[in-house]
């Protein structure tokens, strides 16, 4: 099966679309760039050998990826269909709403980029590192990957403010700025203020912040066992050399049993984390995610749940008991005494919906300026109207191309001519009249004849409130995708000249020939006095021991970490893994 860009957008909705790089693979990564994968993945490889969970291993080899090189978006994807998913590759964070959605549809987001050498040991940007090294390969655990697919589902429905928006911004520029080896300590500085002021400004942390919190400790930074005896599947450890090591240690890093009130911790993307929980299991996993949406305005509804719309100040739905989805920035809620919803309604453009599909000319632009209606049980209507048969209609001489006066329970009062009952999936939805007046249980007129068409949603309750629209590829409502990108690293001429060294050491590897030319290779970087560390252990790995060559390179490199304390540690552990080898 091919899964080439054209096929990937096919399978993707085109809301999405805007969201979705290309990987120019070639062009995109150098050879560098591939020693740098290679240098991290043999760490991992050799470090997480008794700490990761059991499954790891085995599925990285599942998903596509190789300790060799950089993996090709479609290689993945080769595998990863044969586990019921797919990715695509992005241009570092995308909106958590998008992200869920993708995960929804069962579509890992995978970041383009690849760590740069100056950030080799850990990375606060998104990088294809961590989403493929890390994410992929806990896939192939069956209870795991429910767990993802069931957060995408839960978390796609969660609420989130205007706050949230300008703190992924924030979060988004920092990583960027963090990213690039370039910028200057003034400007993260800048951008760290700017993240610590949105944040700052939060006052009510919404249902999205606090499920964000849960994916990260568990999906990104989370352990499996006990709290004496565990193995990491978080990708955020899987995927850094550093926190990988350093989360062992259990007096620095304190190991707490998940529970839902992991959501109360909150977390820092640009430090190790001081506290880790540890899950009994991938399947209990799912037995939180699942206490914390217990708690949540899709599955809880009713007034508290509008309230919660009004107060994000962002497009979110209102579905009714019968079934009928509002989609709109809601404005509007009148309670009654025991602060039961009674009437809803919305600003600005806003749209009509049933089982996540728009109604038939109900949409955005015709519900322009606005929607509202009556929430509640009709008066001497013993079965709610939406269940209501044709012979209750007409006994209570609710009948079409007369006027209807419906009375309801909450005093709202709505007089018109019938024109339409709109019936979906075997129930009354939406009843539509002309010349007609709606007031509220005080007499103030909610709709006038004047104002046209009147179409009133049917329900007892609202059963469910979430956030972004019902038919999202009627009505988008994501925001643009961010004109800021990661910032491309312009490379001097030295180092684009070790590029091609690196690409000579990598054929001889691969191919097994040429190994004279490694001599002469050694003999350049000598009289250049070059320090390019990871050049001289890519050499190094494909020498014999104890030779000539072998010696004089091992030495090169132990010049080189006496000059810079980082590089020696690097160079150290690279030459722990040669020596364990």
């Amino acid at each position: 099966m091919s899964f080439s860009q054209e096929v990937i957008f096919k399978k993707i909705p085109k809301h999405l679309h805007q969201f979705i790089a290309n990987q120019d693979y070639d062009l995109y990564y150098n050879a560098r760039d591939q020693a740098v994968w290679r240098y991290v993945m043999r760490q991992l490889s050799h470090q997480l050998k008794s700490s990761a969970h059991p499954i790891y291993n085995e599925g990285l080899e599942k998903t596509g990826i190789s300790i060799e090189k950089i993996p090709s978006i479609e290689e993945m994807n080769k595998c990863l269909s044969k586990l019921g998913w797919m990715a695509i590759v992005v241009d570092g964070f995308i909106p958590p709403q998008a992200f869920m959605e993708l995960q929804e549809l069962k579509v890992l987001a995978i970041a383009l980029d690849m760590r740069s050498i100056e950030q080799i040991l850990y990375t606060p940007a998104p990088d294809i590192v961590h989403e493929s090294a890390g994410h992929a390969p806990m896939l192939y655990d069956a209870e795991y990957s429910v767990y993802l697919h069931r957060f995408g589902e839960i978390g796609v429905k969660a609420m989130f403010t205007k706050q949230d928006k300008e703190v992924y911004e924030a979060m988004r520029h920092l990583s960027i700025m963090k990213g690039y080896p370039s910028t200057t300590k003034e400007e993260i500085k800048q951008a760290e203020e700017g993240l610590n002021n949105k944040l700052n400004n939060v006052t009510i942390l919404s249902e999205s912040a606090l499920l964000t919190r849960l994916h990260w400790w568990t999906v990104e930074y989370g352990l499996v066992g006990t709290v004496d005896n565990y193995t990491i599947y978080g990708a955020g450890l899987l995927s850094s050399l550093s926190e990988s090591k350093s989360c062992l240690d259990d007096e620095k890093v304190k190991k707490i049993p998940l529970t839902v009130e992991a959501v109360d911790t909150p977390y820092d993307i640009t430090n190790p984390q001081p506290q880790l929980f540890v899950t009994k299991s991938c399947r209990h996993l799912t037995q939180v995610l699942e206490d914390f949406a217990d708690q949540m305005c899709f599955r809880k509804g009713g007034a508290e749940s509008v309230e919660v719309a009004i107060d994000s100040e962002i497009i979110s739905t209102c579905e009714y008991s019968s079934g009928l989805q509002v989609s709109g920035l809601f404005t509007r809620l009148l309670k009654n005494s025991i602060n039961k919803e009674i009437y809803i309604g919305t600003t600005g453009p806003t749209q009509i919906s049933v089982n996540n599909k728009e109604l038939d000319g109900h949409g955005i632009s015709y519900h322009t300026e606005g929607f509202g209606s009556p929430v509640g049980p009709i008066c001497n209507l013993m079965t709610p109207l939406e269940d209501a048969t044709e012979y209750d209609l007409i006994t209570l001489n609710i009948k079409r191309e007369h006027v209807v006066h419906l009375e309801f329970v909450s005093g709202i009062e709505v007089i018109g001519v019938l024109k339409k009952i709109h019936k979906k999936l075997g129930k009354n939805v939406l009843m539509t009249f002309e010349n007609c007046t709606v007031t509220s249980p005080t007499g103030d007129v909610l709709f006038q004849p004047e104002w046209g068409i009147y179409d009133m949603a049917v329900g007892i309750k609202i059963s469910s409130v979430f956030s972004g629209s019902a038919d999202k590829t009627k009505f988008d409502v994501y925001p643009s995708k961010s004109e800021e990108t990661a910032k491309k690293i312009k490379y001097s001429e030295k180092e684009k000249s070790e590029f091609l060294i690196y690409n000579e050491i990598r054929s001889i590897r691969e191919t097994g020939k040429n190994f004279k030319r490694i001599k002469e290779i050694i003999k350049l970087l000598k009289n250049e006095k070059s320090e390019a560390w990871l050049l001289f252990l890519e050499i190094l790995e494909l020498l014999k021991k104890g030779s000539r060559e072998y010696t004089d390179v091992r030495n090169a490199l132990i010049s080189i970490s006496k000059i810079n304390s980082k590089e020696k540690h690097l160079i150290d552990r690279g030459l722990n893994v040669l020596d364990s080898e």
